[in-house]
């Protein structure tokens, strides 16, 4: 007898409407005024890991990441500076992982779209 394995998960669309857009929080904000949305097409908990799609208008603002996340931009460009100054510029077709613990600042300077995995590990 063979053991069952988990069923495949297919992510659904992302409908343009589904989402409520959002700002990031005051005191990260730096410059502009980026609406962000997030489609969360996949999550577990538990587990701590979520994978989607997440887009934002121009706009700067701090960063502080506790999770390790992989991203693959699917349009626009944005500017991603660490704290020690070093600077990547990502575009469509791109794709890079941002470490746990990265700090610095996300500025998008044409509206950005972006496939996202994320993982934090539990508390």
């Amino acid at each position: 007898m063979t053991a069952s394995r988990p069923a495949l998960t297919r992510l659904g669309p992302v409908v343009a409407d589904s989402v409520d857009p959002y700002l990031p929080p005051p005191d990260r904000l730096i410059d502009g005024h980026p609406l962000q949305r997030a489609w969360v097409q996949f999550e577990d908990p538990a587990k701590g890991f979520y994978a989607g799609v997440w887009e934002s208008d121009p706009g700067t603002w701090r960063i502080r990441y506790t999770e390790v996340e992989y991203c693959r931009i699917l349009s626009g460009r944005s500017r991603i500076t660490a704290a020690d100054g070093t600077v990547t510029e990502v575009g469509p077709g791109d794709e890079f992982v941002i470490p746990s613990g990265f700090e610095g600042t996300w500025q998008v300077l044409e509206r950005t779209r972006k496939t996202f995995v994320i993982h934090e590990a539990p508390p």
